[in-house]
């Protein structure tokens, strides 16, 4: 056993993973009690009658290869969300660990502990910038922290954490905890991946989503990037054929070489319009602040944040009410040019 599964609840560790119905789409399957026909409506490739692949390797390698990584480095699940509950799931005994978390970030990590019975431990980003406190964590954690959670980029707040900060917590952290890094705006960043150092970290887990920039959010599907031995482990927990095959296949579909230039066109595209935002909201009168964002997304402050959601919501708008991290923060997806155009208009 590595020392990083040491960290792991003992029982996932013995845990024998549930045994599913070979899976060969080379035979006539009479063994896994499907119905021989498809449905009328079923335009499939494969058949909706049929369950798909358990686990499915060739949706996994597809991932591993536009991420980089080994095949063996990479789970593929159900949005991130699903990597979030089996890591607190595979890492966290109830009642008795505990994650860190720095606010204001992503609400999932701390339901995911605390539907698992874990302790969340809070240690905000620091103002003015929302910058990571590494010294705040390290003092936040103790014998039973098994997970630290980060955003980079943030949200809400849009802006990257250093990635010196972050390899410096690995290093303290070796052996100790698992740091989960959660990209899933890092395409709008232009930054490289961390993944990059998982052969010096083993402590590290890198989050990777279709979600925001393949636009696939519908199709959930995220990948949970991590030293094999924790794939392997959190293989047993996840359940067998939990990615549809309409799935599979639009992702198969989506990552193809032209559908990929088609998507990194859109992504640069959702930048220039992010700074041409960001330039037109400067302009608006209620607005007081826009934070910086390297995401698909901006955070600002306004004067009158009820009235600006009203004003939103008359253009057939909706804006995300962020008045739980500060007083008076929304937050502003990217739009189409129209889209934009017509929420500048509103806020005239």
């Amino acid at each position: 056993m590595s020392n990083i599964l040491a960290l792991a609840r003992p029982e996932i560790v013995a845990l024998k993973a549930y045994s599913h119905a070979s899976w060969d789409p080379a035979f006539d399957r009479l063994h896994a009690n499907e119905l021989p026909w498809r449905a009328e409506t079923d335009h499939s490739q494969a058949g909706l009658n049929r369950y798909p692949e358990p686990h499915p390797h060739v949706l996994a390698q597809r991932l591993a290869k536009l991420y980089g990584v080994e095949d063996a480095q990479l789970l593929p699940g159900r949005g991130s969300d699903e990597s979030i509950d089996l890591l607190v799931r595979g890492f966290c005994r109830a009642g008795i660990d505990n994650v860190i978390i720095c606010p204001p970030t992503f609400g999932m990590y701390a339901v995911a502990a605390r539907i698992q019975g874990a302790a969340v431990r809070e240690v905000p980003l620091v103002s003015p910038d929302y910058s990571l406190d590494t010294a705040g964590v390290l003092a936040a954690r103790d014998a039973n922290t098994r997970i630290v959670f980060l955003c980079s980029p943030n949200n809400p707040t849009g802006n990257a954490m250093a990635p010196a900060d972050i390899e410096s917590l690995l290093v303290e952290l070796a052996d100790k905890a698992l740091v989960v890094v959660d990209e899933a705006y890092i395409e709008f960043s232009g930054d490289a991946s961390l993944t990059r150092a998982l052969s010096r970290f083993p402590n590290l887990v890198v989050l990777r989503t279709l979600s925001k920039a393949y636009g696939l959010a519908g199709a959930r599907v995220g990948s949970l990037i991590a030293q094999p031995e924790i794939v392997s482990l959190l293989a047993k927990v996840i359940p067998p054929y939990s990615i549809p095959q309409l799935t599979i296949e639009a992702v198969l579909a989506t990552l193809g070489e032209v559908q990929l230039a088609i998507q990194r066109e859109r992504v640069a595209q959702v930048r220039v319009e992010r700074e041409r935002l960001r330039a037109a909201l400067a302009t608006c009168k209620p607005v007081q602040k826009i934070w910086p964002s390297v995401a698909n997304f901006l955070l600002v402050d306004f004067t009158a944040p009820e009235a600006v959601l009203a004003a939103a919501r008359a253009a057939k708008l909706l804006i995300r009410d962020m008045r739980n991290v500060s007083p008076s923060s929304l937050r502003i997806s990217v739009g189409t040019p129209e889209q934009n155009d017509r929420l500048i208009r509103s806020l005239a």
